[in-house]
């Protein structure tokens, strides 16, 4: 397990290298809120939008996620505490005010670039108009 990367994984910097090229910049591996202890994969802290790059074993995927054979009640756990994780953090963010992204790591980089940069344009669009003038 120790060969599991928690960050700067291939589908990450894949979406990340897609995001830049698009002309979007971003934080990696950054606290969207200070007083949480929980980091994005990528960070827009001017849109305010937190994606999460979820893997498809940590993060339970409903199309490939296929239970541990061996010590199979603690991985269960373990993953059943990753999704209520997840849950919770999407929550908390919503409730500051942020907008939370998820994107599989088996979903196509390119689609999933484009469906982060339009929620991000839309939240920075969204952000200045409700700026007063």
């Amino acid at each position: 397990m120790r060969a599991n990367k928690a960050r700067d994984t291939g589908p990450e910097r894949r979406i990340r290298t897609l995001l830049h090229k698009a002309g979007l910049r971003y934080r990696v591996n950054a606290r969207p809120l200070p007083t949480l202890r929980r980091t994005a994969d990528i960070v827009f802290p001017t849109a305010r939008v937190a994606v999460f790059v979820d893997g498809c074993y940590w993060h339970g995927c409903p199309d490939h996620y296929r239970p541990a054979r061996a010590n199979d009640q603690f991985w269960r756990e373990k993953i059943d505490g990753n999704r209520a994780r997840d849950r919770e953090t999407d929550q908390l963010l919503a409730d500051a005010g942020w907008v939370v992204v998820r994107a599989w790591e088996h979903e196509d980089p390119v689609n999933a670039a484009e469906r982060i940069g339009q929620i991000v344009r839309r939240a920075s669009h969204e952000r200045r108009a409700a700026r007063p003038a």
